[in-house]
């Protein structure tokens, strides 16, 4: 019994390894599939007025908060509910679907293989990444590459998708986007056509004391819970940047008593927790701080014209 099960779940796995994965109806339902299950097309339009644009993100509200929906009763809500939850999934599954669908999630290259294997395989979508360090530690120089690599195609170990690049600082550097396409033989322009840093920063700037520090952490995990529901149900690669700030409690006997900003909620909302550090010259040093499906483990990658390259001996 036990070799037929793990037979049936090797040609399970073997199927979704040969589908394409580029086909976003595998990855979530339109929320217009809902008319097929009784729901008025009014009622639909409301819920894509409000930003609500598939089943899968419609089951990540509240209906508390489908209710402030103007037009939407909590008699609608619930109808509403019931007619996503027969379109989409959501009850308990066994871990070998959860593998399954861990199929679905796509690695990015980050343009260096050191890099590449480190993070078992690159930037994955579904999940938020965060690099924090000092500045020039090279975790807006990976941004930059990013955006250019999430444009190559999946057999190039890209995303083949496009890049909305949410920049805080006024970091942001077109012009540093063309050697990188170049270095990938892709045309700079069409990149920057599909391009629409320390996410920290409004709150660094607003933040002037204890005082105001529940207000600040509440509005961050607002934001953090938006990118977390952004990536789950459209299977996006979220990487976002972070400073290191001094740590008051770190003690004298601690060598760099230096901590990420943003504090638990930050800590809680990434998936995966990168560090960043200077080495020789160009080189930079990354460190996986947090992942739960990676080693504690380090990797030497190189600033270049072209991006984020392997570290020259």
């Amino acid at each position: 019994m036990i070799a037929t099960l793990k037979a049936e779940e090797q040609s399970q796995l073997q199927l979704v390894e040969r589908e394409d994965i580029d086909d976003e109806e595998d990855l979530f339902e339109a929320i217009d599939k809902l008319i097929s299950q009784g729901i008025n097309a009014g009622d639909v339009k409301k819920l894509q007025d409000a930003g609500i644009y598939t089943c899968n993100g419609l089951m990540m509200h509240t209906k508390k908060h489908l209710t402030g929906i103007k037009g939407l009763s909590e008699a609608k809500v619930e109808k509403i509910c019931e007619a996503a939850e027969k379109i989409v999934n959501f009850g308990y599954i066994t871990g070998s679907d959860a593998l399954l669908r861990r199929k679905a999630v796509i690695k990015i290259t980050t343009g260096s293989q050191a890099l590449d294997e480190l993070l078992g395989g690159g930037i994955e979508t579904g999940a938020i990444t965060e690099a924090f360090g000092e500045f020039r530690s090279g975790k807006t120089q990976l941004a930059h590459t990013l955006c250019v690599c999430t444009q190559l195609p999946t057999n190039m170990r890209g995303g083949n998708g496009k890049v909305a690049y949410i920049d805080t600082e006024g970091t942001f550097r077109p012009d540093r986007i063309v050697p990188i396409a170049e270095r990938f033989g892709m045309d700079p322009g069409a990149v920057l056509d599909n391009i629409v840093d320390s996410v920290i920063a409004l709150f660094r700037v607003d933040f002037t004391g204890r005082g105001e520090l529940a207000d600040r952490q509440q509005k961050l995990g607002q934001m953090l819970s938006r990118l977390t529901k952004i990536s789950e149900e459209f299977n996006v690669a979220v990487y976002m940047t972070n400073q290191v700030i001094a740590d008051p409690g770190g003690g004298v006997f601690i060598s760099d008593p230096k901590k990420p900003a943003g504090g638990h909620v930050l800590a809680h909302a990434a998936t995966i927790r990168l560090m960043f550090r200077k080495g020789k010259g160009e080189q930079r040093v990354c460190k996986v701080f947090d992942a739960p499906n990676l080693p504690e483990a380090e990797a030497v990658f190189q600033i270049t014209p072209g991006g984020i390259a392997d570290a020259k001996d």
